[in-house]
């Protein structure tokens, strides 16, 4: 009988796949037991944490330097349970980082190990494909061109639909006035919609700058800020980080948002894909620490960082990266599109294209039954 399940997810967005996955899990099997990293949504959904994703969201090569003692603190931790619960099976989420480092010693354990939501080695990280190979049981990956990325790599893949795709379809979007209602916003002025990022650093970082372009940007085009505060950054930190209060903060509501703006800039990441399902043009922004950037930079081998672009195979959506996130050019960049209707609306008919690309599966029931299926398959 299955006992226990480690699974681990560091990040948002993880943690609301994750749950999803532990749900449909528990569907086949109530009796699993998941212990492990992840989130509220994880906990909510059965999972006992050992540690919470709050703790880990580091992002970039030297912020994780700089954690390591913590890193092998929580790994050991981790590896300590698995021992006890003699755990056989794993789940990882995406997390590259942490969760390739800790494949090698589950692995050593005799822990099989698969893999939802793939890191994206096919961007930077392709030396890791031969760990992935070594280590992994299996990848359900959520993209269409990762399953033949990998397929080609020899390495078990299958694509099993995006989890957005579902997530969005069953959402249940609140109307613009209901929206602007509840918000308090102004009727006689669209939507421009900032989203800084999710971590401490990416607003300290970011915001400064595509708020001040936003003010630019508002002024022309008659628009009302509105950012999109994430749940793992306190509101008190962007009124510090950019002092008045000519801009609203908003805590959840991103979906609605996303849907009902006029236009976005975004934070390049998960987000990116939410707004571009939703049809909503943006200027996607990424910054990251200097050396970061630099070690980055040299592994990259594609010419788009935008998860959008790369699905549509073009640079549809402008991106400006590290010294490139300044206002003059964020507001050049927007201005470009605001002005010309005709840009603006072939933008908004592009992102159409996005669900037919992602298929409209539900990703994680999917996941769910062939990980269901494998794991009874060695029980």
């Amino acid at each position: 009988m299955l006992k226990s399940v480690l699974i681990i997810a560091g990040e948002a967005s993880g943690d609301l796949h994750g749950a999803a996955l532990i749900k449909e899990l528990k569907k086949l099997d109530s009796e699993i037991n998941f212990f492990g990293v992840g989130g509220n949504k994880m906990k909510d959904s059965g999972l006992e944490l050992i540690y919470h994703s709050d703790r880990m969201s580091f992002l970039g090569f030297v912020e994780v330097v700089k954690h390591l003692p913590f890193i092998k603190r929580v790994q050991n931790q981790l590896l300590e349970e698995v021992k006890i619960r003699q755990t056989k099976f794993a789940i990882l989420i995406d997390y590259p980082g942490f969760n390739i480092s800790i494949a090698k010693k589950l692995k050593q354990l005799g822990v099989e190990i698969y893999y939802y939501i793939s890191p994206q080695v096919w961007a930077w990280g392709k030396g890791r494909v031969k760990k992935i190979k070594k280590l992994v049981r299996k990848m359900f990956v959520v993209f269409p061109f990762e399953e033949k990325f990998y397929k080609e790599k020899d390495v078990d893949a299958e694509f099993v639909g995006h989890p957005l795709v579902r997530e969005l379809n069953e959402y249940n979007f609140l109307s613009k006035e209901e929206l602007r209602d509840k918000l308090s916003l102004a009727s006689d002025k669209e939507i421009l919609l900032l989203l800084p990022g999710s971590r401490k650093h990416e607003v300290e970082d970011i915001f400064p700058q595509i708020y001040s372009a936003a003010k630019k940007i508002s002024e022309k085009f008659n628009l009302q800020i509105v950012v999109a505060c994430a749940s793992s950054v306190d509101e008190s930190l962007l009124r510090e980080v950019v002092p008045g209060n000519d801009y609203k903060i908003v805590a959840g509501f991103t979906y609605d948002l996303m849907k009902h703006s006029k236009f976005g800039i975004i934070k390049s990441g998960t987000s990116t894909l939410e707004a571009g399902l939703l049809n909503l043009p943006m200027i996607i922004v990424y910054k990251a620490n200097t050396l970061t950037y630099l070690i980055g930079k040299t592994l990259v081998e594609l010419q788009n960082i935008g998860i959008v672009n790369i699905l549509l195979g073009k640079t549809l959506l402008p991106e400006l990266i590290q010294n490139d996130v300044i206002t003059e050019k964020i507001f050049s960049e927007a201005n470009n599109i605001l002005s010309d209707s005709g840009k603006y609306i072939s933008i908004k008919n592009e992102l159409k294209k996005l669900w037919d690309l992602l298929g409209n599966q539900n990703a994680a029931q999917n996941a769910a039954k062939k990980i269901y299926q494998l794991i009874n398959e060695k029980s």
